[in-house]
């Protein structure tokens, strides 16, 4: 073999580093001839000989390793250095380097071909040379001239797609590295070929094929006790027909599950778990859990009834040889049943190559023992007594009589097709045994569905035979008495005094009697009861390995772990033994067989619906290769199975379905974090995919109003208490948008930090709302784009919420114009605008501390952009330490000199306990995320409790007075008062929010106090019993109605000053403007002016808001929330610092303040 061809083959540590990951290509290569001896020698003995090897050295490093140089060109040089007609000789020359020389006139194959184009006249030589280098031409992949050499892309290959903890897994560039030229491509993780773990042989792990591991532990599964003991007795209550309608419907069952099963397998890898693999991928953890866990308890019981079986069939051959260990009962089954089980317990843990040459040789023996009992059936009766007891050999009247049913009364219980048929059914419930071990076979996906679905065709034959075979040669009643037998009369068939013992109806030996050589058939049983407690034994250690794994439920992880190449799971070989131990002395199965059987068919239900639900949800991933299924055959066969569930005993199918339910909710409300992409999760998207384009086609209702809020938040652990108002309103109503802007562009791994911090937060406080984060040039710009863009069809915000914006006056002037003029865009839009104020200030993010281990933004690297230098990457990390990042570049901080000035040693004093904290996961993992719902669920503190959802930087204790506010919309209330000042009619949202508010469990005691304007003084009793109507109407529970009325009255001197305060530092005086032509240029081009005009134009509305300050300071400083109509900002008419001073006059100094504008259509009705 070629140096070449021994790189390519060899393991990735072999090879030189390189950023992308590519397999060998196996194929059948063109191959070409190595240049001729003269070719090669042109180039030597000249001047230029050394062109190739420069190139070579321009390639390699040192230690001979190719250059990761994209931008080098060897053709270019190639062509620089030498004339044309030499080039062809220099490239024999550069790729037979190094190279012996007897391979070196051998052909060889490259790694791709790329077919040469016809180029046209007016190409550049050098992209001809290019093509050529590429060309189908042999060229050594050791020197760096391969494809994937020559770009940063990485081509198909399997292992692009593994699961990324695989250890084949290999790295694809992010679309990062690809599109951003600054980025530079990572390096590969060391792989080796050779050592997947999903491969068939890796370091000597023994894997199974289709025969050994799947068909012969299906058809020794299937052929059980049944075969031999209960078979003939089937015959001799059903008769032929009816046996023969029996054992196919139980066949359907099995074939429907088998199939449903083969599409499943044939979905993707499957790995170890077997059934509980199956349906937990494609179900969902919940029913995949419950499913696994009563599944290896039914192995591991069944485990013990095979046993017991065995023990009782030896129990039967020592009382024929008169042999007997203590009682010849009870005594001596448990005795023999605990010493069969450590011996299989013994080949078990030795190994599974051991435990397959087991189930070889128990084969061997059961298919002697039939084709024993067929032979028998030809041969006929050995003797007389043989004919005494029933058996007479082929015979068309006994045929004949045996076609038909005869049902009799057997131990009190009358039978009947049903009852027959239910206890047939565990015949056939042997075909997961394959399945069950699908971690240890070569290829589960052909594997699995070829040996389920033979062992099935081959079983259901060897039933139907000897089912032909039986009812053919064996009378139902016999009386045994071999005289009537010798005197060749058929007295002994006369049974008519019930005295007989012997016959299809009365003796579960026949099989034996029938066979050529009866101790053969003991040893069938044997073989039987053997091999079906082997492969339980097997069974259910592995699938509930898997189920440990997956950490589903508490305490069981300790099971988890594998021993030796195989992964052996032994420690669930223990407790299986210790289970079925214990089954086997306390004795009494027959009470318990029928619950195993139920379970047995719970799995097999689940099986069915999944592939009826993955092909109903039908997701893009369900693409399976076995096409031999049909979607509502799959959902007939689970129907069936819960129809035998219930047939064989409506008891224990109620206590399966209560343990399952009992499971499911376990893992339900305990919220595993995993993702398994289940077909639930295709069809929880295909529902409301369906629900939304539902909602299109219906018409809109006053009655039918729900506010659908977009809360300009920035991430909500920022600014909680605003989030918390707007779920408030929101919660199980509505539609609940968090809206998040950025300046500037940011890397996509960043916006995924933020999104996943987002969700985290939502998760922690229980909060049903969605993150939307934009990137814009500025706050307008961005939530312009948020409005617009944010909700689909109906599902789109209706109000704008705000926080108050509390550094009007000394933030820059553009900052403030955006934050007016985002009022003006959403009143344009006709959404609603609602704007909070809180004493304390709702930005969070100075005050509390990076919690569940997230990494605070600052701490997180942005991605350099294409566009910005590293000053400004400096500068964005800069404001990020300063505010958390887009928030404060998007909106105004609001935190008032108060705050800032009560939390600034707080915030220091966590600050620096942050930097001591370490361990902290990196937000950029993905699994930084998964870990925080397990955290949240592990502790012990009550959800609700502030302290457990609130902490200080470095997880400091929060002062009560801080939780208190933080949480001031959602703890409880007793007696809080709601003031309402419904000023102006804006179509009613101004009354409606604190309704709802009201409704709150935390605010269901408080009282709504309305506060109106009157038009009249005179009319003033008449309007007030107007409103009173109104608000009855409107079915508006209400404690107080009050009408203000001399609202046009002059303000106080002292309110006029606190205005005039609040604006000096915006007012442009006349004298101003005259003194000189720049200050009127100032004002013309500075919007955030204010003009002695603008004063004079707006000078009733200022005094009228100015006189409801004095009226608020009176009636609601006392009050829990006061909601009022929003003054409406008329474009081209109030400036921003005047409209901001109206409402700085109005909230200040006051209680939590919520300003509301609806956009004047009716949310309120009194219609029916």
């Amino acid at each position: 073999m070629s140096d070449t061809t021994s790189f390519e083959l060899g393991s990735a540590s072999d090879r030189p580093p390189n950023r992308f990951q590519v397999n060998p290509v196996n194929g059948n290569s063109r191959k070409t001839q190595v240049a001729t001896a003269d070719g090669a020698g042109a180039g030597t003995g000249t001047g230029d000989s050394e062109g190739p090897h420069e190139v070579y050295r321009r390639l390699t490093n040192i230690d001979g390793e190719l250059l990761e140089d994209d931008a080098f060109d060897a053709t270019q040089m190639l062509n620089k250095h030498q004339p044309r007609q030499q080039r062809q000789s220099i490239k024999s020359s550069f790729r037979d380097k190094d190279k012996p020389s007897r391979f070196r006139d051998l052909q060889t194959t490259t790694r791709f071909q790329v077919d040469p184009r016809s180029g046209d006249s007016d190409e550049s030589n050098d992209s001809q040379e290019e093509r050529e280098l590429l060309d189908s031409e042999i060229y050594d992949t050791k020197y760096g001239k391969s494809f994937r050499h020559f770009t940063r892309e990485a081509l198909p290959r399997l292992d692009n797609y593994r699961n990324m903890m695989s250890i084949q897994a290999a790295y694809r560039p992010t679309l990062d590295e690809l599109h951003n030229a600054t980025l530079t491509g990572k390096n590969t993780h060391s792989l080796t070929r050779n050592q997947d773990p999903e491969s068939g042989a890796m370091n000597g792990i023994l894997k199974f094929g289709w025969i050994k591991g799947v068909l012969i532990r299906c058809l020794l599964n299937i052929w059980g006790v049944m075969l031999f003991l209960r078979l003939s007795w089937v015959v001799g209550q059903a008769g032929i027909i009816e046996g023969f309608v029996l054992i196919l419907t139980t066949t359907a069952v099995t074939t429907i599950t088998a199939l449903s099963m083969s599409a499943i397998s044939t979905n993707g890898v499957i790995k170890g778990g077997g059934t509980y693999y199956m349906i937990s991928r494609s179900l969902g953890p919940e029913f995949g859990g419950s499913i696994g866990l009563i599944f290896s308890l039914a192995n591991a019981v069944a485990c013990a009834m095979y046993v017991v079986g065995f023990c009782e069939s030896m129990l039967a051959m020592m009382t024929d040889f008169d042999w007997k260990i203590v009682d010849g009962g009870v005594q001596d089954v448990r005795i023999i049943g605990c010493v069969t089980i450590l011996l299989l317990l013994i080949i078990v843990v030795v190994g599974m190559e051991w435990e397959a040459k087991a189930q070889i040789g128990l084969l061997i023996i059961l298919l002697v023992a039939i084709a024993d009992f067929v032979i028998g059936s030809f041969i006929g009766p050995k003797n007389e007594l043989d004919r005494a007891k029933g058996f007479l050999g082929y015979n068309g009247t006994t045929f004949s009589t045996n076609l038909f049913a005869d049902y009799r009364e057997e131990k009190g219980v009358q039978h009947d097709f049903f009852s027959v048929f239910a206890i047939f059914f565990p015949a056939a419930t042997g075909i997961l045994a394959g399945a069950n071990i699908s971690g240890d076979l070569k290829d589960p996906q052909k594997s699995i569905p070829k040996g389920t679905i033979l062992a099935i065709v081959i079983t259901t034959a060897t039933y139907l035979i000897m089912v032909l075979q039986c009812g053919g040669a064996v009378v139902r009643d016999a009386t045994g008495n071999i005289t009537d037998a010798i005197n060749g009369s058929y007295a002994f068939l006369d049974c008519a005094d019930g005295g007989c013992k012997f016959g299809l109806q009365n003796s579960f030996q026949v099989i034996e009697l029938v066979s050529g050589f009866g101790p053969l058939i003991y040893a069938g049983c044997f073989a039987a009861t053997l091999s079906s407690a082997l492969a339980s034994l097997v069974s259910a250690p592995k699938v509930f390995q898997a189920l440990c794994k997956d950490e589903l439920y508490p305490k069981i992880v300790w099971f988890a772990k594998g021993f030796g190449k195989n992964n052996e799971p032994v420690r669930g070989y223990v407790l299986t033994f210790i289970i079925a131990s214990a089954f086997i002395l306390i004795g009494e199965l027959n009470l318990i067989a029928p619950l195993i059987s139920n379970f047995f068919l719970a799995a097999y239900m689940l099986i069915n619906f999944s592939t009826f639900h993955a092909s109903l949800a039908k997701p893009v991933g369900w693409r399976p290769t076995f096409k031999y299924y049909n979607m509502w055959l799959s959902l007939l066969g689970s129907i069936l199975c819960v129809a035998v569930m219930f047939l064989i005993s409506w008891a224990t199918a109620l206590i399966t379905f209560s343990v399952v339910l009992a499971l499911y909710l376990i893992v339900a409300y305990r919220k595993p974090d995993v993702n398994w992409g289940s077909t639930t999760q295709a069809q929880t998207y295909k529902n409301a995919l369906m629900s939304v384009q539902q909602l299109n086609n219906v018409e809109e209702h006053v009655k039918n109003y729900r506010p659908q809020i977009l809360v300009l938040s920035g991430l909500p652990n920022t600014r909680p208490v605003l989030v918390d108002l707007a779920y408030m309103l929101t919660k199980n109503l509505s539609l609940l948008v968090c809206g998040h802007v950025l300046r500037g562009s940011s890397s996509q791994k960043y916006r995924t930090y933020l999104q996943e911090r987002a969700a985290n937060w939502f998760r922690k406080h229980r909060v049903k709302g969605f993150y939307a984060l934009v990137d814009g040039e500025d706050f307008e710009s961005g939530t312009r784009a948020l409005m617009q863009a944010t909700g689909i069809g109906k599902l789109k915000p209706n109000i704008l919420l705000l926080g108050y914006k509390t550094d009007w006056q000394t933030c820059e002037h553009k900052e403030l114009d955006q934050y007016f003029n985002v009022m003006h865009k959403a009143l344009d839009m006709y959404l609603s605008v609602a704007i909070l104020r809180v004493p304390q200030g709702l930005d969070c993010s100075q005050l509390l501390g990076s919690q569940d281990g997230w990494k605070t933004v600052s701490e997180v690297p942005r991605t350099l952009q294409p566009n910005e230098s590293s000053g400004d990457l400096q500068a964005a990390d800069s404001s990020a330490r300063n505010g958390l990042g887009g928030s404060i570049d998007s909106l105004s901080r609001n935190v008032s000199v108060s705050q800032a000035s009560s939390t600034s040693d707080l915030s220091f004093i966590a600050s620096n306990q942050a930097k001591d904290v370490s361990g902290s996961p990196d937000p950029l993992e993905a699994k930084a995320a998964n870990v925080v719902p397990n955290t949240l669920r592990k502790s012990k503190l009550k959800h609700d409790d502030p302290a457990s959802l609130y902490k200080g930087p470095g997880g400091v204790e929060l002062p009560k007075e801080i939780l208190s506010d933080l949480t001031q919309f959602t703890r409880k209330r007793s007696h809080a008062v709601i003031d309402v000042w419904w000023l102006y009619d804006d179509g009613g949202l101004t009354l409606l929010l604190p309704y709802i508010i009201s409704t709150r469990r935390t605010w269901q005691s408080c009282k709504l106090r309305v506060y109106a304007l009157a038009n009249k003084n005179s009319e003033l009793e008449f309007e007030q019993r107007s409103m009173a109507s109104l608000l009855s109407k409107f079915r508006i529970d209400y404690s107080d109605l009050t009408l203000i009325p001399d609202i046009t009255k002059k303000p106080l001197e002292s309110s006029t000053q606190f205005f005039n305060e609040l604006i000096k530092d915006f007012v442009v005086s006349e004298k101003d403007t005259e003194n000189g032509n720049s200050s009127r240029a100032t004002l013309n081009e500075d919007e955030t002016l204010i003009s002695d005009d603008d004063l004079l134009a707006v000078q009733d509305k200022t005094n009228r808001y100015l006189r409801l300050r004095e009226y608020l300071r009176e009636q609601s400083t006392k009050s829990d929330l006061v909601v009022m109509t929003l003054p409406m900002p008329r474009k081209n008419i109030v400036s921003a610092p005047l409209y901001m001073a109206w409402l700085e006059s109005l909230s200040r100094d006051m209680p939590p303040f919520l300003f509301v504008r609806g956009n004047q259509t009716s949310v309120l009705t009194f219609y029916s």
